[in-house]
């Protein structure tokens, strides 16, 4: 099963940690969703996943598959708890650090927590008989998806972070 990710456009913050809060949108969304659209038009394709958050859907919407597209939680970002919204240098993130893994942010989740429910999503997937999938997502969730594939480890995923509207495909066996 080929499937492709496809990460969300631009948003419009700087310095601020915003995880699985939806947040607004850079006002250069259109240009940029219509590059993602042009990249996507040839691809035949089974079925649009998305995680629910606006920064996502909107630009499934604009893609063209508003009809089409099926929620997922699985698909979002890493869960920051009480440090959404919070501006990264005001964070006092010394534990977690130590070992971001496999400590979870306060209220929030580890990233071991974030890849073991991305994971489960890619299982489910193996019992379908999909040949293609579009998923609309954020970038946590696609270096996860890199690890899953075998690209990376946990410890290196966010060595390379997929830039926005950036579309990336796997092969799922």
């Amino acid at each position: 099963m080929n499937i492709y990710l496809i990460r969300h456009t631009a948003v419009n913050l700087n310095g601020v940690c915003y995880g699985q809060t939806d947040v607004p949108l850079k006002d250069t969304f259109e240009a940029e969703a219509e590059i993602v659209k042009r990249n996507l038009k040839n691809i035949a394709y089974d079925a649009v996943f998305s995680s629910p958050l606006s920064r996502c859907t909107k630009l499934a919407e604009y893609c063209g598959f508003k009809d089409e597209i099926r929620l997922y939680d699985r698909l979002k970002e890493l869960h920051f708890g009480d440090w959404e919204m919070q501006r990264w240098n005001d964070l006092e993130m010394k534990e977690w650090e130590t070992d971001w893994i496999n400590n979870q942010t306060p209220n929030g989740e580890s990233f071991q927590q974030m890849y073991n429910r991305v994971s489960s999503f890619f299982d489910e997937l193996k019992t379908e008989n999909y040949k293609t999938i579009l998923v609309f997502t954020h970038g946590g969730v696609i270096n996860c998806a890199r690890v899953y594939f075998g690209q990376t480890t946990l410890k290196n995923a966010f060595d390379q972070l997929a830039k926005y509207g950036e579309v990336i495909k796997f092969t799922l066996t």
